[in-house]
């Protein structure tokens, strides 16, 4: 029997998820590139695979915003707001802690939530996924063909033959597929998502993971290289990787279908260390005022006290609009931190905006790496970036780091590039952009 169909609130919006089983660990799928939760259980051996992972663990599946049962949504969204989805949804299970599986595009959300989040990810599962878009359509000419397959032919089922080959014979399985499009998302939505997609870099933020991890994936993968995956195992710190023979995609179709399920099956139930929560992956801000110096001496004590005062008031009221932490203030600036770069990015730009009618301009830089974390504190290489980043901006300017752009692919935030800067006491160079508003 098909499992009830829920609703988690992320901010407005309602994402449809389904929880099923009763085994001691707790799992949640992050969504392919479309998905529809109900249409899952109308294929035998999709079904068959589900049931079978609910046979050990506590099981959630849900469809991201714009897709399949949730809420359509004006701007689809980028992998900040995946993420809040994906933490609704265990709210709303109850799921304090659980295990990630990312498979596809969804490895790509799993992995930057697993960084994010440790306290809250048990352990990360990525069956076929990639850091990097080039490991899906690895040219322009086959990312347009796709493009091209949605806008005449979405619905169709026709792209089983690309996504589960060994079936392509089958006219239930085309059928199916057919369904799962058109009830996923409609073609304007998914040549949407597609755009977002081709954004997707994740691949500086493998090295700060720190959770149990295991890689998975078929060599002759049709749609995702093997490569792909290749490269998530060499760069996820102690991941341990299988590469199993077959040209499907999804894990529930290919005759080794049951070898997948028992991988994870014996990844999760194996004994496994603790996880030492002191490094996360977060989004760093520095602000501060341009010339507080001069306009300091211009105003005298009292007036520039009541100016800060000010200013930090219009801070602390972005922060809390846009979920930061404030760590702790700088004189005439602050360092902020928060769980997803675009939500930083936003902040900065408001507070550059609001801060302008006080008569005082700001600078601010954004880095994303990993950070250690103490009560009071935040600290490591990744500070000291952000701190390097906002020396470079000018008056009312907003600039990130090459990591903070490459992981706000489909936020609608526009940049310019600055070009390759020397930063300074930080190794290598590194690829600085201006904040387009």
């Amino acid at each position: 029997m098909q499992p009830v169909t829920r609703y988690a609130k992320s901010g407005d919006v309602h994402i449809a998820y389904q929880v099923f089983g009763d085994g001691p660990i707790n799992l949640i799928l992050a969504p392919y590139f479309v998905s529809n939760i109900e249409v899952y259980w109308e294929h035998p051996a999709v079904a068959r695979w589900l049931l079978r992972l609910a046979s050990f663990a506590r099981v959630a599946v849900f469809d991201k915003r714009g897709t399949g049962m949730s809420d359509r949504v004006p701007e689809l969204p980028g992998l900040d707001q995946r993420m809040d989805d994906l933490r609704a949804v265990m709210d709303a299970a109850k799921m304090q802690e659980a295990a990630l599986l990312g498979a596809s595009e969804g490895a790509s959300l799993a992995a930057l939530f697993a960084a994010t989040y440790p306290a809250r990810s048990r352990a990360l599962i990525l069956y076929g996924g990639f850091a990097q878009f080039s490991s899906w359509l690895p040219t322009e000419k086959a990312f347009a063909d796709f493009l091209a397959y949605i806008d005449q032919y979405w619905g169709s089922g026709a792209s089983s033959a690309v996504f589960f080959p060994s079936l392509a014979d089958d006219p239930a399985g085309q059928q199916w597929m057919g369904r799962f499009e058109r009830l996923g998302a409609s073609p304007a939505a998914a040549t949407a998502l597609m755009h977002m997609n081709s954004q997707i870099d994740i691949s500086n933020i493998l090295p700060t993971i720190r959770v149990p991890t295991l890689v998975m994936h078929r060599t002759g993968d049709k749609a995702i290289n093997v490569e792909g995956g290749r490269y998530l195992a060499e760069h996820i710190p102690g991941a341990r990787y299988i590469e199993l023979p077959g040209i499907d995609h999804p894990p529930f179709f290919g005759d080794n279908a049951d070898l997948i399920a028992d991988a994870i099956e014996e990844f999760l139930t194996g004994a496994q260390a603790p996880i030492m929560v002191d490094r996360v992956l977060a989004t760093v801000l520095f602000t501060d005022i341009v010339g507080s110096t001069e306009k300091a001496a211009a105003l005298g004590d009292r007036r520039w006290r009541d100016l800060l005062d000010a200013h930090h008031a219009t801070i602390r009221r972005n922060l809390d609009r846009f979920r930061g932490r404030e760590v702790k203030t700088t004189g005439d600036g602050i360092l902020a931190a928060f769980d997803g770069p675009a939500r930083g990015v936003r902040c900065a730009c408001a507070i550059a905006d609001e801060i302008r009618s006080l008569g005082i301009e700001i600078r601010a830089g954004l880095h994303t790496g990993e950070c250690e974390i103490s009560d009071a504190d935040v600290g490591g290489i990744a500070v000291h970036i952000g701190a390097r980043v906002a020396a470079l901006a000018g008056a009312g300017e907003v600039l990130v780091s090459n990591t903070v752009k490459e992981l706000v692919a489909g936020s609608a935030l526009r940049f310019d590039d600055r070009g390759t800067q020397s930063l300074k006491g930080v190794p290598g160079e590194w690829r600085i952009f201006a904040v387009g508003r």
